[in-house]
Parts: C-alpha cells; sequence; structure tokens
C-alpha cells in the first residue's frame, strides 16, 4: 500500500501542491492608516475648534501674557483744551473678491460694528500776546483764539464687534492654519475712517468752541471780570 503525503500551508489546511500563502500586509496598514488620520483631524479639530465635548481641559485655549513692562518713549505738554467728545457708531462691510474666482472658492466679507469717540478741542498755547486785550479797571477782557479741530478716532475694543465673516474655501484653509491679523486691521481703520468723517459733519467743533467760550466767561468771571467776549480765528493775532 502506497502512503500518500498530504502538504499543509501554515494555516493547517490542505495545501493544492503550491507555496504556503502569505497573508497581505497592505489591509493590515489601511485601518491604520485610517485610524491616524482620523485621529489627525479630530486633533487639529480639537485644538482650534474645541468641538470635543468633555475634553476641555486637554483641547481648551489658554491665554498667557508675556508681555514685556511698558516703557516710556517720550513726554509732550499739552495745552489744548478739549471742550467736547463724540461717540459714533458704524457698520462696517467690507469685500473682497478675486477677479477669475467665484466668491465660494477666494473671497471675504466681513461684517463689523465699530465704535469709537473723537475729542475736539481748542489749542490755548496759540494764543499769542496780542490775542488777549484786557482794560485798564480789569473789568473786560477779549480773546481771540484759534477754532477747535477734531483729534483722531479712537475705537473702543469693548464696543466693537465683528457681526459675521464670510470667506471662501481658500481664505478658510489659510485662516485654519495661520492667523491673518491684517484682515482685522483692514476693518479697524476703514471703521476709523467713517467715524473721522462723521464727526466732520456732526457739528462738534462748533460744540467745542461753544463749551470752551462758557469756560473762559466762567473763569474770567471768578476774577472780576463784568465782561468776556471770546472770538475764533483760523489765523489769531500772535
Amino acid at each position: 500500500m502506497t502512503s500518500t503525503d498530504v502538504r499543509t500551508d501554515r494555516t493547517g489546511d490542505p495545501g493544492h501542491g503550491g507555496a504556503p500563502r502569505r497573508r497581505s500586509r497592505t489591509r493590515g496598514c489601511l485601518p491604520f492608516a485610517g485610524v491616524c488620520a482620523a485621529a489627525l483631524v479630530l486633533l487639529l479639530l480639537g485644538s482650534k475648534l474645541s468641538l470635543l465635548p468633555g475634553f476641555g481641559d486637554l483641547f481648551g485655549e489658554r491665554t498667557t501674557d508675556r508681555s514685556g513692562p511698558a516703557v516710556l518713549k517720550s513726554i509732550q505738554d499739552m495745552s489744548a483744551y478739549e471742550a467736547a467728545s463724540g461717540n459714533f457708531q458704524v457698520v462696517v462691510d467690507l469685500e473682497k473678491d478675486a477677479k477669475f474666482l467665484p466668491d465660494a472658492i477666494r473671497g471675504t466679507r466681513t461684517l463689523y460694528v465699530g465704535a469709537g469717540t473723537v475729542g475736539a478741542s481748542v489749542d490755548l498755547g496759540k494764543v499769542g500776546a496780542n490775542g488777549v486785550r484786557v482794560n485798564e479797571d480789569r473789568t473786560t477782557a477779549e480773546l481771540r483764539l484759534p477754532h477747535a479741530v477734531l483729534g483722531k478716532p479712537a475705537l473702543d475694543p469693548d464696543r466693537s464687534y465683528a457681526v459675521s465673516k464670510q470667506r471662501g474655501l481658500l481664505d478658510r484653509l489659510g485662516d485654519f492654519f495661520s492667523d491673518n491679523p491684517g484682515s482685522e486691521q483692514a476693518v479697524n481703520k476703514l471703521a476709523a475712517k467713517h467715524i473721522g468723517e462723521a464727526a466732520e459733519e456732526s457739528g462738534l467743533t462748533k460744540r467745542a468752541e461753544k463749551n470752551t467760550t462758557s469756560m473762559l466767561q466762567g473763569l474770567l468771571g471768578s476774577l472780576g471780570f463784568e465782561k468776556v467776549t471770546v472770538t475764533y480765528a483760523d489765523s489769531p493775532t500772535a
């Protein structure tokens, strides 16, 4: 009786006369790569958007102030009397488009509420010796002052905020991996510009001149002057 040898592969199954079968390594690498990619995306979303509930301590933001001390650069003596200040608010609608790309791909539109103040002052330091006339009895005084001028608009960060910001796909990707402080600076400058233009048309300088006149009349009246006349000119007498 002739004996028959049965070949088996490494798994113990009967063979078919060929070489032992080898499991493909590719199938094992694909799930591992998928898990790594999913974990990377999860970490990015968690650190950037804090979307993972219950992981606030792990992905939450922490603010650390490492600023150095403020350094005094210069001191300037002020001779201007700020007699009026106006509060303004403007809604900035800033849109930037690409020439040959749709807005969904490239482009931004920001709706921003800017609030700030503008002061109006009279520079009393520009009054020359001939700009003040007093009679011998020191009962009458005539003052010739320069016109009031507007200061630079000062935005209030506590009252200014972005309402909405629409971005194209490419802009979203760019903002996701890097900050873009230039976009905030653009709306801040535009808000300050519009507030300054509104201040010029608000009559704030006239109000400042009126308040300066009242202040000087009250001050000189307390010193014994019975009549105080205040006038304003572009070039007061030196």
